[in-house]
Formats: C-alpha cells, sequence, structure tokens
C-alpha cells in the first residue's frame, strides 16, 4: 500500500479535528490570543513529528520484510514467523496441494496411457509397412507408404512430447558426433527426401559434444520436416528444393545449421514461430498444415539441454536454423 494513503487514513480523523479547532477559534473565540494557538500547535505538531517518523520507519521495514518474503521460493506460510490467521493460510495451502496432487496424478495417468498406446500401435504400423512392401500397384504402394511413415512420424513425436511433459524429463548426456546425429535424423526423413528429391549437401565438421543425442535428433527433425514442408517454391522461381546442413564454429560456442532454399518466413512471422500454437500467415493462406507446436517444443527442450537456437531467414529465399551449442560441450575428433 501507498504509505500516502495509509497515513491519510490514520491520520486524516486527527488533521479534520485539528483544523476544525483552529476554525473554531478564530470564528468563534473574540479576542482569542493567536499566540497561545502558536504554542499549542507547537506542543501538537512535535509528537505528531515523532510519530510520523517512526510509523515511517516501521512501515518501510516491513515493506523490505514483505519483498524479501515474496521473493521466496518457499510456502511463506510455513517459515519460521508468525502473523495473523496462520492456521487459515496454512489449510488453504494444504488444500491446493491436495488439489495439485490429484491433478498431477491424473496427468502422469494419462501421459503413460497415451506412452502405452504409441507403443502398441507400432506393432500394427509396422506390419502394415510389411504387407505394404507386397502391394503390386506400384501407386498405390508409394501412396499407402508415404501415409504409413507419416502417422510413423507423428507417433515418434507423441511420445517425444509425453517424456518431455513427463516430471522426471528423461536426460542422457553424454559424448556424441554431431555427424552422427545428423545422419540419424536425414535417415529418419530419407523417405520424404527421397520422395521430393531434395538435394543434400552435409558439411558437419567431426566434431563431438556432450548433449543428449535422442533430443538432439529430435530438434533436428523438426528443422528438416519444417524444410521438406516449406522448402520448395512455388510459380517462376520453382526449382528443384534443396537442404543444407553444416557446423560453424566461433569464439565460444559451435553452431550446427540447417539451411532450406524454399519459401522462407515473413518478418512479422519470424519473431512468433517459437510460440505455442502460433502457425503464421503460411497457414492462414491454406498452403500447408500446421499445427504450430514443432518450434515450441524445439524451444522447451533446448533450454533443457542448454542450448541455444538460432533462426535467420529472408522470404522468398530461405531459412536457416541453428542449435547453439557451448564450447565447454565441444570437443575436437
Amino acid at each position: 500500500m501507498n504509505y500516502g494513503k495509509r497515513w491519510w487514513r490514520q491520520a486524516g480523523p486527527c488533521v479534520a479535528v485539528f483544523a476544525a479547532f483552529h476554525l473554531y477559534f478564530f470564528f468563534f473565540i473574540p479576542g482569542g490570543r493567536t499566540v497561545y494557538l502558536f504554542y499549542l500547535d507547537v506542543l501538537l505538531l512535535m509528537p505528531g513529528l515523532w510519530w510520523t517518523g517512526a510509523d515511517y520507519i516501521r512501515f518501510r521495514k516491513r515493506e523490505d520484510e514483505r519483498k524479501e518474503l515474496l521473493g521466496q521460493k518457499n510456502i511463506i506460510c510455513r517459515m519460521k514467523f508468525c502473523f495473523d490467521n496462520q492456521d487459515i493460510a496454512e489449510h488453504d495451502v494444504q488444500v491446493m496441494e491436495e488439489q495439485m496432487n490429484r491433478q498431477f496424478e491424473d496427468s502422469c495417468d494419462l501421459q503413460d496411457y497415451v506412452a502405452k498406446w504409441c507403443h502398441e500401435l507400432k506393432i500394427p504400423l509396422g506390419a502394415g509397412l510389411l504387407i505394404n512392401e507386397k502391394n503390386p500397384d506400384p501407386g498405390a504402394k508409394m501412396s499407402m507408404r508415404e501415409q504409413l511413415e507419416r502417422i510413423n512420424q507423428l507417433l515418434g513425436s507423441m511420445l517425444l512430447g509425453c517424456r518431455l511433459q513427463s516430471p522426471l524429463f528423461d536426460l542422457q548426456i553424454k559424448k556424441v558426433r554431431l555427424a552422427d546425429c545428423v545422419k540419424t535424423s536425414i535417415h529418419n526423413n530419407q523417405f520424404f527426401l527421397i520422395q521430393k528429391r531434395f538435394r543434400l549437401e552435409l558439411r558437419a565438421d567431426n566434431l563431438e559434444v556432450y548433449t543428449d543425442s535422442a533430443w538432439l535428433v529430435y530438434i533436428l527433425d523438426q528443422f528438416i520436416g519444417n524444410a521438406l514442408k516449406y522448402g520448395k517454391r512455388y510459380g517462376e522461381e520453382a526449382q528443384d528444393p534443396c537442404l543444407s546442413i553444416w557446423t560453424q564454429k566461433e569464439q565460444d560456442s559451435v553452431t550446427l545449421w540447417v539451411e532450406d532454399c524454399g519459401e522462407g518466413i515473413k518478418d512479422r512471422d519470424i519473431r512468433r514461430i517459437f510460440e505455442k500454437g502460433y502457425t503464421g500467415s503460411n497457414y492462414h493462406n491454406g498452403k500447408y498444415k500446421s499445427t504450430g507446436m514443432g518450434l515450441y517444443m524445439v524451444s522447451k527442450i533446448a533450454d533443457r539441454l542448454g542450448h541455444k537456437i538460432r533462426v535467420e531467414s529472408e522470404y522468398g529465399k530461405g531459412s536457416r536454423f541453428g542449435v547453439v551449442l557451448s564450447c565447454r560441450s565441444c570437443i575436437h575428433g
């Protein structure tokens, strides 16, 4: 609370009585000696000023204590000090903890169910891929393979999404080769890269880093998936799509870049592409289908891994996405 408002709320009645007495003295006491009134004012103002100063010091002390308490990470009502209605605050905290624990358990049960469902679905999906290999119609075989591969990618993304939302975020930091992560991601997307006739340029240095290879591959999968979706131009400037992956060494970091020569990102969209659910103008023009969740998940994963994400784009010429790894995690192979 503002101290001025607080002071007027407490001292306002006294000021009103003080002013009323002076008005009464001047208008209703004929021949009153002003020197006596001045002397009385001095006697009243001195303790009033002392009370005001002491009250302000107490106010500032309480405000400093309040700010310090609000900066704590623990529940304030359970700290070692007493205040009015502490038992009521403790009761409310216990009720909220019980509600949060129930919601947490329900969320964990749902994540376990989704993960189990995804694993069980992979069995008939694998069987469908094998059965489709015996399809005598090449056109139908390719169309069916494309849809089955999309389902497989979506299942993988859903499983990793469950792991990301889990309270026990599974991280296995170890020494991995960037080139191996790039090859794994290329293999994960090879069907669509071949189908859409992408030209690949791989220039990943023989560099080892400390990271979680599964999560880094997921980030690369998202970058390559965006290149597959947006990496082909249309109209007069149409050309064969291309995909370049390379490493860039800097003074205190190394960046693994994924670049396409496709449509690019508009300036008004590039600042928001990592927001949850943001699809941008490419979605609204009806040309592409997007959920706005891929890059949002990438940003969360990179944050937990301690990596940074960079994006550069020029609309109409292409985009590049980079994973920045600190040199403290880099080892030259």
